[in-house]
């Protein structure tokens, strides 16, 4: 069935467990698809017009109908106890070390993905809204020793592959949600919050960002490329980006 999905290709160390669980909810789905429809037209034909003119207010009384239902909720119990919690709990409370990853600020805004990166001292700068301008859009303050050498981009993200990438995830203004399908990551970006989000890349290549949250009259905007790239070709893209500070 996974190949009847139509998904992207799995780019991360967990998207074969998170296709797993979507291949099994589809089947849980097409088997209630075709049995609650057998069951409708079954019902449609025992108790038409013709057939049973008087009509009955207490429904089937089969001895089959209980064992149905207690099936019905036992597979979407299971499914939730044995797979997508476990699944979700090592991707929400097993954070990696952030010494140990790629560590990356997105910002969304009406209508772009902001990216902070620490710099080669791996401390983040200093930000306050003061220093808000079209040409410093996370208000960095530059004087601080820490900020001088991060590095800044838009719709641009890049990180190595083989080694966890930890993102901390916030929005200047609305809803926004942050959608990178190939690796099997979308978190909805809250107005107050940072929220972490994390995977580790499996191959390298090139894909876009997507905003999957009607975020305004300029949501089609809200398209980003990220790049999963070898160390060293991520090497030479952090000093590129760092050059562009001196």
């Amino acid at each position: 069935m996974l190949d009847w999905l139509g998904l992207p290709v799995a780019a991360s160390a967990h998207a074969a467990a998170v296709d797993e669980v979507m291949v099994l909810v589809h089947w849980l789905m097409l088997v209630l698809f075709v049995g609650w429809s057998a069951f409708f037209v079954f019902v449609l034909v025992r108790f038409r017009r013709g057939r049973q003119p008087v009509a009955d207010y207490h429904g089937v009384r089969a001895p089959w109908a209980p064992w149905l239902e207690g099936g019905v909720l036992a597979a979407e119990v299971g499914l939730l106890v044995f797979f997508s919690i476990p699944i979700w709990s090592a991707r929400v409370d097993r954070l990696p070390a952030a010494h140990e990853s790629t560590v990356v600020r997105v910002i969304a805004e009406q209508f772009a993905w902001n990216m902070h990166y620490p710099g080669a001292d791996r401390v983040f700068g200093r930000a306050a809204i003061r220093f808000l301008s079209p040409d410093n859009p996370l208000g960095l303050d530059r004087r601080d020793p820490a900020g001088r050498d991060d590095i800044t981009t838009i719709n641009r993200m890049n990180f190595p592959v083989g080694k966890p990438v930890l993102v901390y995830l916030s929005t200047k203004d609305v809803i926004h949600s942050f959608g990178l399908p190939q690796m099997r990551v979308k978190l909805d970006a809250t107005p107050g919050l940072v929220q972490p989000v994390w995977f580790t890349p499996s191959i390298t290549g090139e894909w876009d960002i997507a905003c999957s949250q009607l975020c305004g009259l300029g949501h089609f905007r809200m398209r980003g490329i990220y790049a999963s790239q070898t160390q060293a070709d991520f090497d030479a893209w952090l000093a590129k980006e760092a050059s562009f500070l001196q």
